[in-house]
């Protein structure tokens, strides 16, 4: 097989070497490149390629429509929505995600945003640079607070769990039944907001979520309340949140995801809406989820050349 890796893990090349090692000694070539979007340099470098693995830069449709060779999409990823998952099911061929391998990292983040949020940490970092000191900026703790948990999946029920460590009480959105000791009461989207605190977004971005959160859902919130997004930025109305803050609609929010892939343009509304803490698509990127996800991603593939084909998307 040709296995080519069109962009970097984010892991010391000695552990891509052990691995492309062990491909090679099976008989098989790996070639890996740098990450280039260029999609006319996408299709070059992936000619007569058996297999791709590819991270979160989006996959060029010509590639999956002009490589015939290709059997096997490797995605060292959780969502696929930059990958033309329908051509390839047209095509037959199979991808696999790389699910679980950031749980623990974007629960963690989460918390760190919820008490971010609620101790006010950037407007004390603001007022502690500039001399001043704590005088306005009294903060709240997270132990007692209700948090909301929009998407009960495996992100969400780590971040239930986590949260249910502080002394939260925990509510629960989700289509399907939900059974997991960290979530008091699973209700409906429209009563998670009207009693959370916090609400924690960890819905995949799909036609139905798409702008699920918009002007009408940020009303139903508390004004004292906070919205967190690590899922992706497509479930939240951009403009809609960003006006909801600046008019006192909701007290803040934290955001790692937008609906493009930072860097932000310039003149992008939550950039410069009050009280919200922006991060760089960051939540998945630890030193310890990188490691964990090239071995995902590369037990993916001996899986499948083994017949045995796992986390897979189709």
């Amino acid at each position: 097989m040709n296995i080519v890796l069109l962009e970097g893990l984010g892991v010391r090349q000695t552990l891509v070497d052990e691995y492309a090692a062990k491909l090679e000694a099976m008989g098989h070539t790996f070639t890996q490149y740098a990450k280039d979007p260029d999609a006319s340099v996408q299709l070059e470098r992936s000619r007569n390629a058996d297999v791709i693995m590819i991270a979160n830069m989006p996959l060029a449709a010509q590639v999956v429509e002009q490589v015939p060779t290709l059997k096997f999409i490797d995605v060292a990823f959780t969502g696929v929505d930059h990958i033309p998952v329908a051509e390839a099911k047209k095509r037959n061929i199979a991808i696999s995600n790389a699910s679980g391998y950031a749980d623990q990292g974007v629960a963690e983040l989460c918390i760190g945003f919820m008490i971010g949020l609620l101790r006010q940490i950037p407007q004390q970092q603001e007022h502690c640079r500039a001399h001043g000191t704590k005088e306005g900026l009294e903060g709240h703790l997270l132990q007692g607070k209700t948090v909301g948990i929009v998407g009960a999946g495996h992100i969400g029920r780590k971040t239930a769990a986590l949260c249910k460590a502080f002394g939260c009480r925990v509510l629960a959105y989700n289509r399907s039944k939900v059974s997991d000791p960290a979530i008091d009461e699973q209700v409906s989207l429209e009563e998670l907001l009207k009693q959370s605190d916090l609400v924690s977004l960890h819905l995949p971005l799909t036609d139905s979520t798409r702008g699920l959160i918009g002007a009408e859902q940020l009303r139903l919130m508390k004004p004292t309340a906070c919205l967190i997004n690590t899922a992706r930025g497509g479930v939240v109305d951009q403009q809609a949140l960003a006006q909801a803050l600046k008019d006192g609609v909701i007290a803040g929010a934290a955001l790692d995801v937008f609906d493009v892939e930072p860097p932000l343009p310039e003149g992008h509304p939550l950039l410069d809406a009050p009280n919200c803490i922006v991060t760089p698509h960051m939540a998945f990127a630890s030193a310890e989820s990188m490691e964990q996800r090239a071995h995902t991603v590369f037990g993916n593939l001996f899986a499948w050349l083994e017949g045995k084909q796992q986390n897979v998307i189709c």
